[in-house]
């Protein structure tokens, strides 16, 4: 099975190398990494990785699957990208994405009426764009599986392994691992951290925030175009 996983500028990257770590332990999966150019890929924090693949060479995916992070923001409006994903997934057995990932794929029309999940920060914006936002960590949608923010990638692969090949495989994946999270601090969702802590991180991201939404609201309007001349 073919895991084709996006990669893009100003990627999250543990969005990305959580689920890779989890599906590099199955050798049933070949995993790769596409981009447009097989040009070196830098992340938002400045690591770079390197793609497997570009667009023109990419094997049809098996499990197709997309990271989130701040440069899925020029993804949603780059026919280039959305064009590859709707291919893929138009052959793909699963559509999968984490953190705002799910963003893309609704922006390519992806998840028209589909429970989903994102990042928390994000996540109503979903709606915008014809999804059904869910505030969970992993979201099964029959071929849809959507991981919520950032660290949930670990957990959006283990659920879709276990899913493909059962749970025992899966657990011991986990294991080996030692996936165990026990964070020294409580308080890593905003229904469990400080009121006072949620809003200081609201108003830190407001201004990029509101780009996203505008964004969201112009693709919106752009899918509900394209299905009214359909």
């Amino acid at each position: 099975m073919h895991v084709v996983m996006l990669l893009y500028p100003d990627l999250t990257q543990l969005d990305l190398t959580g689920p890779y770590e989890v599906f590099g332990r199955f050798p049933e999966l070949t995993l790769d990494l596409v981009w447009k150019t097989r040009a070196p890929v830098a992340d938002c924090r400045g690591l770079t990785i390197l793609p497997t693949h570009d667009f023109a060479d990419c094997p049809q995916a098996d499990i197709l699957f997309v990271p989130g992070g701040p440069g899925q923001l020029a993804l949603m409006e780059d026919e280039e990208v959305l064009g590859f994903l709707r291919r893929q997934a138009a052959g793909a057995r699963y559509v999968t994405s984490v953190c705002t990932g799910s963003l893309v794929l609704a922006a390519a029309g992806l998840l028209k009426g589909r429970r989903a999940t994102c990042h928390w920060l994000s996540l109503d914006q979903l709606a915008l764009l014809g999804a059904v936002p869910v505030a969970e960590r992993v979201v099964v949608d029959g071929a849809v599986v959507t991981g919520a923010g950032v660290t949930s990638g670990i957990d959006f692969a283990l659920a879709l392994t276990a899913h493909i090949f059962g749970e025992a495989r899966a657990r011991h994946a986990q294991l080996f691992m030692e996936y165990d999270p026990a964070p020294p601090f409580p308080g890593g969702s905003p229904a469990s951290s400080d009121p006072a802590l949620v809003a200081q991180i609201r108003a830190e991201t407001a201004s990029f925030q509101t780009r996203r939404e505008e964004t969201a609201r112009r693709v919106a309007t752009a899918l509900d175009q394209a299905g009214a001349g359909a």
